[in-house]
């Protein structure tokens, strides 16, 4: 089987329904966006040793709503079930991992290390996945759990990035409003 099917050469791209759609649908931006998202986080995986299982497993989070939303995202409860106990699962987490953390008195600069600097990327791809998701849902029935998930993640992905520069020792810039 080869990798290209020039089925897409024109501009359109069949959804998991087989359903032709432009390729800059917003259903097919939704999805292409997560899955950026899931490819950004490969990139800090392949830097980190520490948290990379739990990260493995958001890719998993990932390739499965990105095929929700790829076959026209109908309600599905195993999903919507399945992604409420992620989001408790990323709150017990930020939570352990703030009270190791120096309080946040201001806002920062993405960065401070390599692997922190690559979670901060993910964080803000995921935010844009928000976004994308939540202008689908104007127009079509999304599973809110998707939306809450994604929330979630950037701020899992923003605590983890400052987790990982403070056990790296790289220090985090403070912004400060000239």
């Amino acid at each position: 089987m080869t990798i290209y099917t020039r089925t897409g050469d024109k501009g359109k791209t069949s959804l998991g329904t087989g359903k032709r759609v432009s390729k800059s649908d917003i259903r097919v931006e939704a999805y292409g966006t997560v899955d950026e998202l899931n490819s950004s986080i490969g990139v800090a995986i392949a830097e980190i040793s520490n948290i990379k299982e739990e990260l493995i497993q958001i890719q998993k989070d990932l390739f499965e709503i990105g095929t929700y939303l790829a076959n026209s995202a109908k309600t599905d409860k195993n999903l919507n079930d399945y992604l409420k106990q992620r989001v408790l699962d990323f709150e017990k987490e930020i939570d352990l991992l703030t009270k190791k953390l120096p309080e946040l008195t201001h806002f920062i600069l993405p960065g401070g290390g390599k692997i922190g600097a690559f979670l901060h990327l993910s964080r803000t791809i995921c935010r844009r996945a928000e976004r994308r998701i939540v202008e689908l849902a104007k127009n079509e029935t999304i599973n809110e759990q998707v939306i809450v998930y994604l929330n979630r993640l950037s701020d899992l992905l923003f605590t983890m990035a400052r987790s990982v520069n403070l056990k790296e020792k790289k220090k985090e810039i403070v912004w400060t409003k000239k």
